[in-house]
């Protein structure tokens, strides 16, 4: 029900405005092409186009008769061609379309109830209780090589590699593209398949500080897993605080 449109224009000897938009742009929104959406017989420029031009042209963006459409440019001035795309869209009855503002504004407080969801956390305790009784699955999403121990840590505090008895390893960015989105589906199911870890009974997330162990839980998601735990502390709590024999290295 919402679409966002980049309606940047740019004097061609200036900038390019369509390459700029396949550079960056607002995740989620279309290239809104004022060159395109014009009456190209009018001997001016960017006269309004025809009803069925306009329909068809904002149809093939997805926009229908019930979306809201936001629409902002890149231009130095903050705002350009976004007022006449907005305008455009008014011109031609609808009426649900907004100019992106930018500005940093101050939201009116609001009251937000909070009740934690203790499935979905795990604490050291029952970490520790876990490496006897193996009720839940571990996996860990640091690079293979702190997970294994080959690989010094980087961080503060003092860390040394290695991980939790009984844990697997998936670097978080295996369920990630090139370009750093969420992988398929069936790829991030394959993944787990092939680390034999089974999305139908209890898993438990790990990392250094509970940050990337979220990766995991998020890719679970996407399988339809709801109930994957963060262990909060991670690997640098349990570093500090688990008896030797239950921090598993191959650093020599």
């Amino acid at each position: 029900s919402l679409r966002v449109l980049d309606a940047s224009w740019y004097p061609p000897q200036e900038r390019n405005a369509r390459q700029e938009f396949k550079e960056r742009h607002i995740p989620g929104a279309s290239f809104f092409d004022i060159e395109e959406c014009r009456d190209k017989s009018s001997p001016y420029d960017f006269m309004l186009p025809s009803e069925s031009h306009f329909a068809d042209y904002v149809g093939r963006l997805g926009v229908g008769n019930d979306t809201h459409v936001v629409v902002y440019d890149g231009d130095q001035l903050g705002t350009f061609y976004a007022p006449r795309a907005w305008w455009m869209f008014r011109a031609f009855g609808h009426k649900d379309v907004s100019v992106l503002n930018g500005d940093i504004t101050q939201p009116e407080p609001a009251v937000f109830k909070a009740e934690l969801n203790r499935s979905l956390l795990k604490t050291f305790e029952e970490m520790i209780q876990n490496v006897g009784s193996l009720q839940f699955q571990m996996v860990d999403s640091r690079p293979e090589g702190r997970f294994r121990g080959t690989e010094l840590d980087q961080g503060n505090g003092g860390l040394e590699s290695g991980h939790i008895p009984g844990a697997v390893n998936i670097p978080f960015h295996s369920f990630l593209t090139e370009t750093g989105h969420e992988k398929s589906i069936e790829e991030i199911q394959q993944i787990f398949r092939e680390k034999q870890v089974d999305l139908s009974k209890p898993l438990t997330a790990t990392c250094r500080k509970g940050v990337t162990a979220c990766h995991i839980a998020l890719a679970a998601f996407l399988c339809g897993k709801q109930d994957v735990a963060v262990y909060d502390g991670s690997w640098s709590e349990w570093f500090h605080r688990a008896p030797p024999r239950y921090k598993v290295s191959e650093m020599k």
